[in-house]
């Protein structure tokens, strides 16, 4: 026999040796229903907001801002009423 063929040595791997199913391992498994993954977390929104670019005057976005955290949803609730929604 050759040097290569003597390098490679399978392990034997006793079934009892496997490691315990813990609830941290059962955490990060994938969920499985007719072959689909089922994801996890937030559900998807109805009618989700989409992203854009649109240029607005910085002293606008200021007082947006000056009033603290959320400035993008109070932006977004004036431009609804300014078109009447």
């Amino acid at each position: 026999m050759d040097q290569k063929e003597t390098a490679i040595e399978e392990k034997w791997i006793d079934p009892d040796d496997a490691p315990e199913l813990t609830d941290e391992w059962f955490a990060q498994a994938e969920i499985r229903r007719a072959g689909k993954i089922v994801r996890r977390g937030r559900p998807r929104l109805e009618n989700p907001k989409r992203q854009v670019a649109l240029r607005i005057d910085p002293d606008v976005i200021d007082r947006f801002k000056a009033d603290g955290a959320g400035w993008q949803s109070r932006m977004n609730e004036a431009l609804r009423k300014a078109v009447g929604l």
